[in-house]
């Protein structure tokens, strides 16, 4: 028993010393700035002075929010799509769904770009169609779409890791007690599959509020979003602890997200836990 504590407790701690390298030392590092002055000394200005940030913290947090729940009407049905089809198709629709996770997240940014932009794909199209041109590019839209193409994987996988463990015997009892197809989709499959669910809003939420490149190539510098400020605080040296104070506070948004989905979901059902 006592080697076992010993392999166990080996065995983990390099992952002890890698979080706390680079986790728990960095948000130290975060928290002292956002509390000091340029000179080392303790002050809550950096805090206080958050309020002139106010329409970037509601921006962001509208933009993700809008982005998740967007996520969740396209990912549930295609997980629950994914989940009925016969097995040997699965595993071939959910390498069609990753495929584009190969590819760097700036590679497939630039990618929608070239589709948006006013010479692009899109407007190329509606001027053979002779329907006119659309801008895109530089509208909290493009923002939302660049959102939702890069992180719909997030809410699709742990849904369908959730459906695929459901007990298809609870499907069939509630057939045979008489539920039509909509009646089981909401009184058995959504209350089983919930910890997917809150897994997947997590997976999206998070990346899409701390997000800042998306929203500079899509957004085209017109807005700013929780990200973009905080790398601009950072770039100068006069406000630096100003952007630590803002990027305390959106790890304080993002514990706080993790923390409800530790709370309502189940890491044993194809939850994330921090």
């Amino acid at each position: 028993m006592i080697k076992k504590n010993l392999l166990r407790s080996a065995a983990a701690a390099p992952h002890i010393v890698w979080s706390v390298l680079f986790i728990v030392f960095p948000l130290l590092f975060v928290a002292y700035f956002a509390f000091t002055d340029g000179a080392g000394a303790f002050t809550l200005e950096n805090i206080t002075s958050l309020g002139e940030h106010t329409q970037t913290f509601v921006l962001s947090i509208a933009l993700s929010i809008i982005a998740t729940f967007i996520c969740f009407l396209i990912g549930y049905p295609l997980a629950y799509i994914i989940t009925t089809a016969p097995e040997s198709h699965q595993k071939f629709y959910m390498l069609l769904l990753m495929l584009p996770m190969w590819t760097n997240l700036l590679i497939r940014t630039y990618s929608m770009m070239a589709i948006m932009d006013d010479g692009g794909l899109i407007n190329n199209i509606l001027a053979a169609l002779d329907w006119g041109q659309i801008h895109l590019i530089g509208t909290k839209g493009a923002v939302v779409f660049g959102m939702v193409y890069d992180f719909l994987p997030y809410m699709v996988l742990p849904i369908y890791t959730v459906m695929s463990k459901i007990d298809r015997r609870l499907l069939e009892a509630a057939r045979d007690l008489g539920c039509s197809p909509v009646q089981v989709l909401l009184k058995v499959i959504v209350p089983l599959s919930m910890s997917g669910v809150i897994s997947g809003i997590t997976m999206v939420f998070v990346p899409s509020i701390s997000t800042f490149y998306i929203s500079q190539k899509l957004g085209g510098g017109t807005f700013e979003l929780l990200g973009d400020t905080i790398e601009r605080q950072f770039q100068n040296e006069a406000t630096y602890n100003v952007g630590a104070a803002i990027a305390l506070v959106m790890m304080v948004l993002i514990l706080i997200s993790l923390a409800v989905m530790n709370r309502f979901g189940d890491d044993d059902e194809g939850g994330v836990v921090l």
